[in-house]
């Protein structure tokens, strides 16, 4: 995914009310940009921190700004929670999960379980469904080691109990774990942060759910997702985990 029209960059000044942060540009400009996140962002929020904004002047949009990158212990980080399903959608088709690229129909935002909307749903004549949730991941707070959550989503966790209803169902469900930064190697769950969810995910593997966690590739033109990390939890037994063989 490329960014179009291009980024532009400045230091971040503070976040505040979860969807705003002040902002002093290249030029000298402070501004308020939106914050698409509505997470803590644990670790990405310090002043002066080197940032990248895309801009939007079509005039309907109080914040014509709106924050996609942060710099953060030498790493660009994407926090823009709206990309994930977009990333997840090139993952597929790329092939770099299982069988997914397979299906012959992909579809965005269907709705499904309990008054909910699943991020993709895959169909096909032989292979059935797939429901997949994405779910944006740039914590780190040990070397090399991405986590989730990194506050507490009960959402999220209503959404891993859904997912176990579809493999009762007799259809596969799939959790994606996006992860928006390069300097990771393997993926976890933050036990400490959010009981309830990892109670939760727990419950959906021995359900049946599958769960992959995909590392992008980062810099101010682009987010590409480029791989596989193993995940350090007990998974699925429905579990397969691969990547492309020029990965």
């Amino acid at each position: 995914m490329n960014f179009d029209p291009p980024l532009v960059s400045g230091k971040l000044i503070k976040r505040y009310k979860r969807f705003l942060a002040d902002i002093v540009l290249d030029d000298g400009q402070e501004i308020t940009a939106s914050v698409p996140n509505t997470g803590s962002m644990l670790g990405l929020t310090a002043p002066e921190s080197k940032v990248w904004l895309s801009v939007n002047n079509d005039g309907k949009r109080k914040y014509p700004h709106a924050l996609q990158l942060v710099e953060a212990d030498g790493i660009i980080v994407g926090i823009n929670t709206g990309l994930p399903n977009k990333l997840a959608e090139e993952a597929i088709k790329n092939g770099l999960i299982n069988n997914l690229g397979d299906y012959a129909a992909l579809k965005r935002e269907q709705k499904y379980g309990q008054n909910s909307r699943i991020d993709i749903l895959l169909e096909d004549a032989k292979l059935g469904r797939a429901y997949i949730e994405v779910k944006n991941v740039h914590l780190m707070r040990k070397a090399r080691l991405a986590e989730f959550p990194d506050s507490i989503t009960s959402r999220g966790a209503k959404h891993l109990g859904e997912l176990s209803d579809m493999v009762a169902q007799g259809h596969r469900a799939i959790m994606i774990y996006l992860i928006q930064r390069e300097d990771c190697d393997r993926f976890n769950l933050c036990r400490d942060l959010d009981k309830v969810y990892c109670a939760a995910f727990d419950a959906a593997m021995r359900n049946g759910v599958e769960a992959y966690a995909i590392r992008c590739q980062i810099n101010p033109q682009a987010i590409v997702p480029e791989k596989l990390i193993p995940i350090d939890e007990p998974l699925s037994p429905n579990q397969v985990e691969y990547t492309k063989s020029d990965m």
